[in-house]
């Protein structure tokens, strides 16, 4: 894997030397590639978005081809304030997800805790001149001095990129969404919080469906939280959800217009051997991701990632331990809220490796044929652009080898998140704090 840029977002001023200098707003909060990679979004929990966008290939740079740039900067969300029940409302963007492209612009929905919004991306090159009732300047003119008819024409300017909101779908989430996913059917979405899903129309805002509620009468009785949903890449009517109790639930909506009956249900089986103070909080799954295949689907809780085949739903057919060598260290992580921090998980374009984060900026990376595993980390001092990026171990006990990092030398502080896979390429995109690291295969 080569490093081909690192991007600094919104550092205001210059860090000392040694020192990283950036703010609570800063920090990356999501990240996504668009359906056909040549776009790449990330929100922060400052309420922006910032679209990078792939460099095309030339004669000239050769070697550009894989390298992102701004392509647009805009805020998404303003914190909010609900006087109804005296909470304030974030302006941290939570999710994004991409539409397919129709035409020349591109669309996006970005989410904050409570509302979602369509938003539109679309360059424009020309402008309108030689109007007849404005002058060049934007005033009016005369209409009594006006003695000729003028044909306006269209006139090359600067390229301008515009990001405005198309649809804003608000007031329908009483708790905090957590996720959002575009439906394979491209005119509905579903939005989840952490007691309901409701599908929307993408033309309709003034209502939803809900879909999901678990809800009991007495909140005394909730057992367990949603923690991530999403629709299959190729069935409109299927979804899955994960809960914080380790379970996965596949629905689907043609059995009836509220699923509280489930079609499917996934669990692995817990070892009483293994139990501890912590198992409930460890088995709570983060994320859910179905393959590109809709043949199986993803999950990833505290220490490991699990691969489902949806016609079992005894067991998964693979799992990959992320960082075992916490399990000692859950304790202290319990103590600093670290074991409360939500990793996502992503599938490369041909489902044939898994990748998802962990902490001192390593994230891991996972081929399903060979059953080979990997560990990179995503730092300054190591990301020099077109810089190989080394294989890093940890040492979990005994003698340390030189290039190995002890359990206890790692910083929690510094955590990857939120990941992302180009659809077709092996180009992926690692968000560690307010740094976004591109890497991509070595380039012969």
């Amino acid at each position: 894997v080569q490093c081909k840029r690192r991007y600094r977002l919104f550092i205001s001023q210059c860090p000392p030397k040694n020192k990283i200098v950036y703010t609570f707003s800063d920090i990356i909060s999501t990240v996504e590639f668009n359906c056909s990679g040549e776009l790449l979004a990330t929100g922060d929990k400052g309420g922006r978005v910032v679209i990078f966008q792939r460099e095309q290939e030339s004669k000239n740079r050769l070697l550009s081809r894989g390298e992102y740039n701004v392509y647009s900067t805009f805020q998404s969300h303003e914190p909010e304030f609900d006087y109804l029940k005296s909470l304030e409302i974030e302006e941290k963007i939570n999710k994004i997800r991409w539409l397919p492209q129709q035409n020349a612009a591109h669309f996006l929905l970005s989410a904050n805790d409570k509302t979602i919004k369509l938003w539109k991306i679309s360059e424009r090159d020309k402008r309108a001149e030689g109007y007849n009732l404005k002058d060049e300047d934007g005033r009016l003119r005369d209409q009594f001095r006006i003695t000729t008819l003028r044909v306006p024409v269209l006139m090359p300017m600067d390229l301008m990129v515009e990001a405005s909101p198309r649809r804003i779908f608000a007031n329908a989430h009483t708790y905090h969404i957590n996720s959002i996913s575009v439906n394979s059917d491209y005119e509905t979405y579903l939005s989840a919080d952490d007691l309901r899903i409701n599908l929307w129309h993408l033309e309709i805002t003034d209502r939803s469906f809900n879909i999901v509620d678990i809800k009991p009468a007495n909140m005394e009785e909730l057992t367990e939280v949603i923690t991530a949903a999403e629709c299959h890449p190729h069935q409109c009517n299927v979804f899955v959800y994960s809960s914080s109790k380790g379970t996965i639930r596949l629905c689907d909506m043609r059995a009836a217009a509220l699923c509280d009956r489930h079609s499917k249900f996934f669990e692995e089986p817990e070892d009483p051997s293994s139990r501890s103070f912590f198992s409930e909080i460890i088995s709570s799954i983060s994320d859910v991701k179905f393959s590109h295949s809709g043949r199986y689907m993803m999950t990833r809780d505290y220490l490991s990632v699990k691969v489902w085949d949806l016609n079992m739903e005894n067991r998964p057919v693979e799992t990959y331990q992320v960082h075992e060598y916490l399990r000692s260290k859950l304790c202290s992580l319990y103590e600093n809220d670290c074991i409360f921090d939500k990793f996502e998980c992503c599938w490369n374009g041909s489902d044939s490796a898994i990748m998802t984060g962990s902490y001192n900026n390593f994230f891991r990376m996972f081929d399903r044929n060979t059953r080979r595993d990997i560990t990179l980390e995503a730092s300054r001092e190591n990301s020099k652009p077109r810089a190989m990026l080394k294989p890093r171990k940890v040492c979990t006990g005994g003698k340390r080898k030189k290039d190995e990092i002890s359990v206890d030398s790692l910083d929690f502080n510094k955590k990857i998140l939120h990941t992302a896979w180009h659809p077709k390429e092996n180009v992926i995109a690692v968000a560690a704090t307010n740094n976004l690291y591109i890497f991509q295969d070595k380039i012969n």
